[in-house]
């Protein structure tokens, strides 16, 4: 009989714990994952769509840090000092 009500008692425990689970964000974006039903194909073509997004800012990221480094290298290039004529001072 103490079996029934241990078990009674830890079903009434795990409904308010179900609860605040399901209402956190891990609860939302399980929701969504398990309600996009999204089929193969556009699950493809969404991986492929990311990938090329990926890509694109990679070379955007590799080009900001080419031409950094180019302003970079003719900031920090000494200036060469400009001398007088012969016969002037």
């Amino acid at each position: 009989m103490v079996w029934v009500l241990g078990v009674v008692v830890l079903l009434l425990m795990m409904i308010p714990l179900t609860a605040i689970v399901l209402d956190s964000e891990v609860g939302r974006a399980l929701a969504r994952r398990l309600g996009s039903g999204d089929s193969d194909a556009e699950g493809e073509a969404r991986l492929k769509r990311l990938e090329e997004e990926v890509r694109y800012l990679s070379e955007s990221v590799q080009s900001l840090q080419d031409e950094t480094t180019f302003v970079r290298q003719l900031l920090e290039k000494p200036k060469p000092q400009e001398s007088l004529p012969p016969g002037e001072e």
